[in-house]
């Protein structure tokens, strides 16, 4: 279970934090739970509940040691999103809606070719935006000066 950086990035990824999906090769071929994390720089996520390895945990300061049973990562393409309509499992494509925002939608044969909605996971921000303005942040006023006049080429005023 070594870090190992993967041979070739998948560059446009089809699986997102908190998918339903479903393995579909190894030990645990055909069972489905959410992803947990993805793991982009190997090509990995990690599955919750799912691939589980024994890891022996040395004794140490602060905490016991023993054998314990961790989800070790599966590579992308041993797993497959779940069609949220038929409940089996599908390719991914991208589509442009009418207004212009991008959506995933199931793809291949016996799919419903329906949108697959984004993970409420990915909607909820981890660190939430600053309201108040730090010690190193710029004042509005000074933000919204206008410091060059296109008309006549001047540029920062005198100071």
């Amino acid at each position: 279970m070594g870090w190992k950086a993967a041979q070739k990035l998948i560059r446009h990824w089809k699986v997102l934090r908190g998918d339903n999906v479903m393995i579909i090769r190894g030990k645990d071929k055909g069972e489905t739970g959410t992803i947990k994390r993805v793991i982009r720089s190997q090509n990995r996520v990690i599955v919750e509940g799912k691939n589980l390895v024994k890891k022996h945990i040395k004794q140490g300061q602060g905490h016991e040691g023993g054998i314990f049973s961790v989800e070790a990562p599966i590579h992308a393409s041993n797993v497959q999103v779940i069609d949220p309509v038929t409940g089996k499992p599908c390719k991914v494509g991208v589509k442009y809606l009418e207004d212009g925002t991008k959506v995933r939608v199931s793809r291949g044969i016996g799919t419903s070719e329906s949108i697959i909605p984004r993970p409420e996971i990915l909607k909820i921000r981890t660190t939430p935006r600053p309201t108040v303005l730090g010690p190193k942040d710029t004042p509005m006023d000074l933000v919204l000066e206008k410091t060059y006049d296109a008309k006549t080429g001047r540029g920062m005023p005198e100071l």
